[in-house]
């Protein structure tokens, strides 16, 4: 399944990825992950998918932030699709994500005796 979320999508999207990558796009003005010539486009998700998402892909990692996303602020297509044979459909980013799309960056902490990413306190208000 896929279907195209320009022009109609307000809720937010997330991204997940390291602190030292988001810093570089700070420098470089705009943040363009390996994955956008791999793939050709940045994987997201939304708030509701977000947590299971860092937990299981990103497991004991200690440098990730969330980038809470504006939709409605970026230029490159936003579509949802189900790859990998998922029952639910992931947003996926088709270019460059421009940083004043970024509405605001979250870190995330790892606590080995929960074995899950303690998520700080408001992150998700665009729920």
């Amino acid at each position: 399944m896929r279907f195209m979320a320009h022009g109609w999508i307000t809720a937010r999207i997330v991204h997940i990825t390291s602190q030292t990558a988001w810093d570089c796009a700070l420098v470089d003005g705009c943040y363009e992950p390996s994955s956008l010539k791999t793939e050709g486009y940045i994987h997201c998700a939304t708030p509701w998918q977000t947590v299971h998402i860092a937990n299981t892909m990103f497991a004991d990692r200690k440098d990730l932030i969330l980038l809470v996303i504006d939709p409605r602020k970026v230029d490159a297509e936003v579509v949802f699709e189900n790859g990998n044979g998922r029952m639910e459909p992931f947003p996926h980013l088709y270019g460059p994500l421009p940083l004043e799309a970024v509405e605001s960056v979250w870190p995330l902490r790892w606590l080995s005796e929960r074995a899950s990413y303690e998520f700080p306190k408001g992150w998700d208000l665009s729920r």
